[in-house]
């Protein structure tokens, strides 16, 4: 039975960690290199730092930052945000992440996927899908530059798309789900959960324990990430771990 991983994420902006709603309305939530060593000693995991305004202001990730966090943790660490070249992943890696996460570059560029994962292997590599529940289509949409922009891509079709090209793992997000604190989007990520052959980690709506569980046992997801319920200190990673114990879900 594969254990299920919860993971913080650590949404950066200008050097401080925020978070916001469905995207927008952004507040302070603390300096990621604190907050990185307090969820490695609080047992989390792994680690996810998204520089999330890096792709919308076109410039690259704030390595600085990645390396004063990396030197904190003892867990995996991946970092995505501004990355659009073979340069930059590597970049990243040296600086001490173990994975890097493509979104918007991934879709502008798919070729960017395979050739990290021929250079660096396929675990290396993690493709962020933002995704929002579009009528027109059916089904949800992809977008990118941090949940601005609409693509013609939907997203069951995308995230097999990025496994065949290499793809070591996929980061879910639902748009109409994030800082909700509703639960996870179940139907979202049981549809990319049974459609794709890699991890799939469930993100976007955690507001209490019983959403992890929701998001293993009826989502299918291999992982689940929260941000602002680990920031604020509604929860922590130790009482969700012990919550799912409880309930029978297999955690490290």
């Amino acid at each position: 039975m594969i254990t299920k991983r919860i993971i913080p994420c650590l949404d950066v902006k200008e050097g401080r960690v925020v978070k916001g709603v469905q995207f927008v309305e952004l507040r302070d939530a603390g300096d990621p290199v604190e907050l990185a060593e307090f969820y490695d000693q609080e047992g989390a995991d792994e680690l996810v730092f998204l520089d999330i305004s890096a792709s919308h202001e076109g410039r690259e990730t704030m390595v600085d930052v990645v390396e004063r966090v990396a030197a904190k943790l003892a867990i995996p660490f991946t970092v995505g945000g501004g990355i659009n070249t073979l340069e930059d992943m590597k970049r990243i890696l040296r600086a001490g992440a173990d994975k890097v996460s493509l979104n918007t570059a991934a879709v502008k560029r798919p070729d960017l996927i395979t050739e990290g994962a021929e250079f660096f292997g396929s675990q290396c590599i993690v493709v962020a899908i933002d995704a929002k529940y579009d009528e027109e289509l059916g089904s949800w949409r992809v977008y990118t530059h941090g949940g601005r922009n609409a693509t013609d891509y939907e997203v069951i079709a995308w995230a097999q798309e990025v496994v065949e090209r290499g793809a070591g793992e996929i980061l879910l997000t639902s748009m109409d789900k994030d800082g909700e604190k509703s639960g996870f989007d179940l139907a979202l990520t049981k549809a990319v959960s049974e459609a794709v052959s890699v991890p799939v980690i469930a993100s976007g709506g955690a507001g209490n324990a019983d959403h992890f569980v929701d998001a293993f046992v009826e989502g299918k997801a291999d992982a689940a990430l929260a941000a602002s319920i680990f920031h604020y200190k509604e929860t922590s990673v130790k009482e969700v771990k012990d919550y799912l114990r409880k309930k029978g879900v297999n955690v490290r």
